[in-house]
């Protein structure tokens, strides 16, 4: 039988780790294009469905948003999409500092979770983040969502298509997920507990 899902409350809101919230906590950070689905993601592995909030706008997330997660079990950390191209060149450039940012400084973070739809693979910026995870040797692994959007074959050759690349640049998994149905739930729990109990 599958562990409860733990408890989780919206902290805080920061432009960089400096102002990040105090309490000396394992981070698992959540990391995708704009518009990827990575509220829904959080909203889903958390059961709730305005914890983070999803915007149909793409690119409302500009900040680094922190969750306490059970009895100051972790913080997840929503970092800003990147990719959206209905912005200014400033704020784009902006918002690839606060990434570069948070994978170079964050000293508490042990895990990110990379999210990619599962229907349109890696994309260029999503190398090269996964570029940046190699550079400043952070764990991570892939989240493949909207995975309920095809069906049952085209799923798996999906995964089967985009593991072997995900997997051969340092992946510990890539976990087809839908936040609609909460396919993958209870794997990606199961990653982010292993995570924890290993940085423990």
């Amino acid at each position: 039988m599958p562990e409860k899902i733990p408890e989780a409350e919206f902290v805080l809101s920061a432009p960089d780790v400096a102002r990040a919230p105090r309490l000396p906590l394992a981070e698992i950070a959540f990391a995708g294009r704009s518009n990827v689905g990575k509220s829904s993601l959080i909203n889903s592995l958390t059961n709730r469905r305005q914890l983070a909030l999803s915007s149909r706008t793409p690119g409302k997330t500009r900040l680094l948003n922190y969750f306490v997660i059970g009895k100051n079990l972790c913080y997840f950390v929503d970092l800003p999409g990147y990719g959206y191209a209905r912005v200014g060149q400033q704020v784009k450039e902006e918002w690839s500092l606060t990434l570069e940012g948070y994978m170079r400084d964050a000293s508490r973070l042990i895990l990110v979770v990379l999210i990619l739809d599962v229907r349109h693979g890696a994309t260029p910026l999503d190398e090269q983040m996964i570029d940046a995870f190699q550079i400043y040797h952070r764990p991570w692994l892939a989240v493949l969502t909207k995975a309920d959007k095809l069906s049952s074959s085209a799923r798996k050759q999906a995964q089967l298509n985009l593991s072997g690349m995900l997997l051969s640049r340092g992946a510990r998994q890539a976990i087809l997920y839908s936040a609609e149905n909460h396919m993958g739930r209870d794997i990606l729990w199961d990653e982010i507990r292993n995570a924890l109990s290993d940085h423990k």
